[in-house]
C-alpha cells in the first residue's frame, strides 16, 4: 500500500513529537561534555555506551522474502512509518555496488535470479548482459520482536547507490555516485537520481529523474515546505545544489536544477584548505558561525553529456566544495527549518567539514532575493583524533546530529558513530571493532526514536540499536 501525503505528513508530525521528548534535555550551559565511556564488545563488533545493545538484522548474502539475495555494500538508508501501526517500520536501502562488480548482488553468483524480472525492470547491463548490481533493498521491521518479516528488491539495475533521501510524500530518493557514460562498463549512462516508493514490495520501474542533473550524486534532502530538494556531490571540486521541481512531489515533471553562491563572491572556495588558487582563500578563512548570504545560479545542460556540470556552475560563480556527502532536514529549535551537510575532505586539515544553510522565508520564490538565506560553517574537524571522512547524517532525537565516519582504508583509527551537539560539541558514541573497519552507512532512527539503524559496509550487515537514549540527551546536556 502507498502511503498518502496525508498519512506521511500526520507519521511524520507523530515521529518529531516523539524526538521532542528527549530533545528538552539538550538545552545546556556552557559546559563541554565529557566523552561517553564506550564497553568493549565480546564479539568484536561494535563498542556502545553502558546499556545499550545492537543486533545483525541482516546480513550481505541473506536470502530475502521475494527470493532474491540481500545484496552486498549497504549504503544510505532511510525510515518510513506505517499508518496505524506504531510496532513496525519500513526501510528502504542503498547498495553502493559499481559496474565491475560480479558477486554480492540480489541475483546469485551466475545472475541467474535475474530471470524471473522483466527486462524493463533492470535498469541496465554491462556489456556481457549481466545486470548492473545497484540499487536498493527494502524491508519491514517489528521494533518489537527486532525481526525483519518481510524484504525485497525494490531497484534494479543501477550503479553505486551511494547515499539518498527520504521524502515527505512517503519515498526514498536513491542517488548514483558513478557517472558512466554508455560504453565499456555500462549499456546506458548513469549518475542519476531514481524514486522509489517505501511501500513497493517488489522492484519498482527504474526511470532515471534527469532533470536533477547527472553528476556524481550523492545525498539528498527535501524542504518539505516548498519541496526543493537539496543534492551533494561526492567530487573533490564539487557544487551545492537544489531541484526546484514544477510541481511539488512530482520530481519526475521535471524542474530547474541550481548551485549554490555565495553572494559577493565569486566562485568562492569553501574548502578552507591550506592551499588554495581559484578565489585567493586560504586555510581558515570561512570561520564557523559566521553567516554568509547566498544566491543560487541556474545551471543548464544538465544532463551533462561531458561530465562538467560542476566545472560549468563553477565559471557561472557557484562555490566550491570538497566532496559532498551526506544532507538532510531539519528544525531548530525556535521551528526555523535548517538543512546541514557535510563535505568529507575539506577544512584546513582536510578531515571534514559540517555545513548549516538556513532557508529563506521565501526559499525559491521571488521574494528570495531581498530576503536570501544564509550559509555557515557548523562544524570543522581540527584532525583525525576528533572527526575524519564525516558521511552520511541523521537528526538525534535530542536535536543535534549523529554522523558516520568513512576513515580511507589506510587509516588505523577506527570508524565511529559521532554525535554532533547543537553547541558544536563531538562525542563518539560508537566504535567499529569489525576487523575489516568497514565504514559506517545508512544511520537513521525509526519514527518513535527508540532504535537506531545503521549499516557497517564491509562485511556487509544492517544493525538496529536500542537503548536508554534518555542518558545520552542528559549527557548532551549536562556532561
Amino acid at each position: 500500500m502507498m502511503l498518502s501525503r496525508r498519512q506521511w505528513l500526520q507519521n511524520a508530525t507523530a515521529a518529531s513529537l516523539g524526538f521532542a521528548g528527549l530533545a528538552v534535555f539538550a538545552q545546556r550551559g556552557g559546559a563541554k561534555p565529557i566523552p561517553l565511556a564506550l564497553e568493549s564488545d565480546p564479539a568484536g563488533i561494535l563498542d556502545l555506551p553502558k546499556g545499550f545493545s545492537y543486533k545483525i538484522i541482516s546480513r550481505t548474502g541473506d536470502p530475502m522474502t521475494d527470493g532474491f539475495l540481500t545484496p552486498g555494500s549497504p549504503d544510505g538508508m532511510a525510515t518510513f512509518a506505517i499508518p496505524g501501526d506504531p510496532d513496525r517500520v519500513r526501510l528502504v536501502r542503498n547498495h553502493e555496488l559499481n559496474p565491475t562488480v560480479t558477486d554480492r548482488g540480489a541475483f546469485g553468483p551466475d545472475h541467474g535470479l535475474a530471470r524471473r524480472l522483466a527486462p524493463e525492470l533492470i535498469y541496465d547491463r554491462a556489456p556481457d548482459g549481466r545486470p548492473l548490481l545497484g540499487g536498493t533493498s527494502s524491508f519491514t521491521y517489528h521494533l518489537k520482536t527486532g525481526r525483519i518479516e518481510q524484504s525485497n528488491l525494490s531497484l534494479a539495475g543501477t550503479t553505486q547507490n551511494c547515499a539518498g533521501g527520504a521524502t515527505p510524500w512517503g519515498s526514498w530518493l536513491t542517488c548514483e555516485e558513478r557517472a558512466d557514460q554508455a560504453g565499456n562498463l555500462t549499456g546506458k549512462d548513469h549518475g542519476f537520481v531514481f524514486e522509489v516508493p517505501a511501500s513497493a514490495t517488489s522492484p519498482v520501474p527504474p526511470v532515471p529523474i534527469k532533470a536533477m542533473g547527472r553528476f556524481m550524486h550523492e545525498a539528498a534532502a527535501v524542504h518539505p515546505p516548498t519541496g526543493i530538494v537539496y543534492l551533494t556531490q561526492d567530487e573533490p571540486r564539487c557544487l551545492f545544489y537544489r531541484y526546484l521541481p514544477h510541481a511539488k512531489g512530482e520530481l519526475a515533471k521535471g524542474g530547474r536544477l541550481q548551485a549554490l553562491a555565495i553572494r559577493g563572491h565569486k566562485t568562492a572556495d569553501l574548502r578552507n584548505w591550506p592551499v588554495d588558487s581559484e578565489s585567493g582563500w586560504g586555510a581558515g578563512t570561512v570561520k564557523p558561525g559566521v553567516r554568509m548570504p547566498v544566491e543560487w545560479v541556474d545551471l543548464d545542460q544538465v544532463e551533462a553529456p561531458d561530465g562538467d556540470l560542476n566545472v560549468r556552475g563553477a565559471a557561472k560563480g557557484a562555490a566550491l566544495f570538497s566532496r559532498g556527502e551526506g544532507v538532510i532536514f531539519g528544525l531548530s529549535p525556535k521551528g526555523q527549518p535548517e538543512i546541514y551537510f557535510t563535505t568529507t575532505d575539506a577544512g584546513a586539515a582536510q578531515t571534514g567539514q559540517v555545513w548549516r544553510y538556513t532557508p529563506s522565508a521565501q526559499e525559491g520564490g521571488a521574494g528570495e532575493k531581498a530576503a536570501p538565506g544564509y550559509l555557515e560553517l557548523f562544524y570543522e574537524s581540527p584532525g583525525s583524533d576528533a572527526m575524519e571522512s564525516g558521511d552520511n547524517v541523521t537528526i538525534a532525537p535530542w536535536g543535534g546530529l549523529m554522523l558516520c565516519e568513512d576513515r580511507p582504508s589506510g587509516k588505523k583509527i577506527r570508524n565511529h558513530m559521532q554525535i554532533l551537539t547543537r553547541q558544536g560539541d563531538l562525542i563518539p558514541f560508537a566504535t567499529n571493532m569489525h576487523k575489516d573497519n568497514g565504514e559506517f552507512t545508512g544511520i537513521c532512527f525509526s519514527p518513535d526514536a527508540g532504535t537506531l539503524f545503521v549499516n557497517i559496509q564491509r562485511p556487509g550487515f544492517t544493525l538496529a540499536i536500542n537503548g536508554p537514549w534518555e542518558t545520552i540527551a542528559r549527557h548532551v546536556a549536562v556532561g
